[in-house]
């Protein structure tokens, strides 16, 4: 350690946390620490080749491993739950595909008592500012809803292999529009997807925030550090406990404590230093700082399913896997940064809705041209070779809520958690709605000459109990646990959202998913990081971003999120048309 003492210490190296300490010590006067727990992501090839996404998931050098509580609504299942420990946090072993959101996501976080500011307008510009999109034929996509000139370089997907251009045919077919960018003017449609991979590498928060910086006097850096509390004066967060490699315990003081650990992490620091219901944690011998029962609680997540197919013709990327293909594919990558490796594969899908009630998507899709599981098995009785394609499907609102609790006051246990997946009509409504809806897709006539025959769950599951049973037995988490801090006013919120300081504590703020209201229609990688970009701001004191007054689309019809004549209601610009 150089000090004993920093302005700002940031627990987490992960996605926001790498945002946080690029923009805060940008100012040479502020003295900014990192605290990660998990092991750099200097150069390795299991994080920088984006066709290894699925090798980091379950190794203990890279993934937190996580598990939730049985779910009683899945037959007692256990659900596994990867998160990223390693600099970059979840950003070094995600998918890498980057989805703001639907804009009416933010409309209904401004619609909360005290949470103004946090909607479309606002979060625009944040978006823009570190983003820098290029398209396929080179040119930056900068316009009215994009950025061109900020750290975290994405690139739009090229999609080019014959299974997208079915999938995007029928989904026409089937009666949904395509869309130009998913990101921009109008989300709900189907085309190519944004990836944060920049000629064949996988462009984390790490790389994109935190290595170009790594040189300044006033930035460190230490993994390795597992937080253990964060220490209090009366309610004034003054520093913070960690252990070094897992065995010296060591203390470092703060002028701010800033946690960024992400929804699993986050509370269950609070929790473990005091901040939180008092019923669970005073059991526990856990000495109180502030009661705040709302921290742990609203966690929400997306549950996916694989729904898979043959294909008739060998244009899957299947090739790639065969033991003998491997040597090559990896060489490519190494020296070229090309080839099977040097891309997520996740190029392209889209979003609907499965019915008239809900007035944005509540449906994405993601299209991946090979049948397989993240753990690289097969359709069950299928040749582990054999040319397929897929669709990842879920609800994106499901209305049920679980939480993140301690068991324990040893940081190193990890804590409980419940999802409550399936626990609401409503749900398995939309989880059959779903399936539904991604079978429609998948059977028009586009896919004729592909159309090998529906793999999984297959044509013996077809009522709408026997969809819910193979949920229960086959659904996955989506990766996306949020909501456990939440922003807001009210009795469960933890966080101020004009400050991001956790009520009733000075010195103390939460910056990561875990502090959002309700979790957003798409992946969250790219919310957390308007969010810490937006946040960045509030910690210095600079003067925010102004508002974006742009139009976007919405499907026509929607009731207000606001009070009569607020002029937030108005989206008759961004109305284009009525979609059946």
């Amino acid at each position: 350690m150089g000090k004993d003492r920093y302005d700002v210490v940031i627990v987490g190296g992960g996605s926001a946390g790498c945002a946080l300490a690029h923009r805060l010590s940008a100012d040479p006067s502020t003295s900014v620490l990192v605290l990660e727990a998990g092991r750099t992501d200097r150069f390795d090839p299991l994080i920088h080749a984006p066709g290894a996404l699925p090798f980091p998931i379950g190794n203990p050098l890279y993934d937190w491993r996580y598990e939730s509580e049985p779910e009683p609504a899945m037959g007692g299942r256990r659900v596994y739950h990867a998160r990223g420990k390693v600099l970059g946090g979840s950003s070094s072993i995600n998918g890498m595909i980057f989805q703001r959101g639907n804009p009416m996501d933010y409309q209904r976080w401004a619609a909360d008592p005290g949470m103004e500011t946090w909607d479309y307008a606002h979060c625009l510009p944040y978006f823009k500012r570190m983003e820098s999109l290029v398209m396929p034929d080179g040119q930056v996509g900068a316009d009215a809803w994009r950025g061109g000139s900020g750290p975290l370089r994405l690139e739009r997907s090229p999609a080019t292999n014959p299974l997208f251009s079915a999938f995007f045919e029928s989904a026409e077919q089937a009666g949904y529009p395509l869309t130009d960018d998913v990101n921009g003017y109008r989300q709900e449609g189907f085309g190519r997807f944004d990836r944060n991979i920049v000629k064949g590498v996988r462009m984390s928060a790490a790389r994109a925030y935190l290595h170009p910086v790594m040189g300044r006097p006033n930035l460190t850096v230490e993994t390795f550090a597992h937080a253990t509390k964060v220490r209090f004066q009366g309610t004034r967060a003054v520093g913070v406990e960690y252990f070094r490699a897992g065995r010296r315990h060591e203390y470092v003081g703060a002028g701010e404590v800033v946690l960024c650990g992400g929804a699993i992490n986050s509370p269950q620091l609070l929790q473990l230093s005091g901040i939180g219901n008092p019923e669970h944690l005073r059991p526990l011998g856990v000495e109180m700082v502030h009661d705040l029962p709302g921290v742990g609680e609203n966690l929400q997540d997306h549950l996916e399913v694989y729904i898979q197919y043959a294909s008739l013709q060998p244009v899957s990327i299947v090739e790639g896997l065969k033991w003998r293909n491997r040597p090559l594919v990896g060489l490519e990558w190494l020296f070229r940064r090309t080839g099977t490796a040097a891309s997520n594969h996740f190029e392209g899908g889209g979003f609907c809705r499965s019915n008239e009630d809900v007035e944005w998507p509540n449906l994405m899709f993601h299209f991946l041209p090979i049948a397989i599981r993240y753990d690289g098995s097969p359709p069950a009785g299928q040749d582990k070779y054999a040319h397929g394609y897929q669709v990842h499907i879920g609800p994106m609102y499901a209305d049920t809520r679980g939480w993140v609790r301690i068991s324990s006051t040893d940081a190193r246990q990890k804590p409980r958690m419940l999802f409550n997946y399936l626990s609401t009509p409503n749900d398995r409504r939309e989880w059959v709605e779903a399936v539904r809806v991604a079978r429609s897709i998948l059977n028009q006539a586009a896919f004729a000459p592909f159309n090998g025959g529906e793999l999984s769950p297959g044509p013996s599951v077809e009522t709408d109990e026997e969809i819910l049973d193979w949920v229960r037995e086959d659904a996955e988490t989506a990766l996306h646990p949020s909501c456990t801090a939440k922003m807001g006013t009210d009795d469960l919120s933890v966080v101020d959202p004009t400050s991001m300081r956790v009520h009733g504590t000075e010195g103390l703020r939460v910056v990561d998913a875990s502090v959002f209201p309700y979790i957003t229609n798409g992946n969250i990688y790219a919310p957390v990081m308007m969010v810490a970009e937006k946040t960045a701001d509030l910690i210095s004191g600079r003067t925010p971003l102004p508002p974006a007054d742009v139009p976007f689309y919405r499907h026509h019809g929607g009731s207000p999120l606001y009070p009569p004549g607020d002029r937030r209601n108005d989206v008759t610009d961004h109305v284009v048309e009525e979609q059946s």
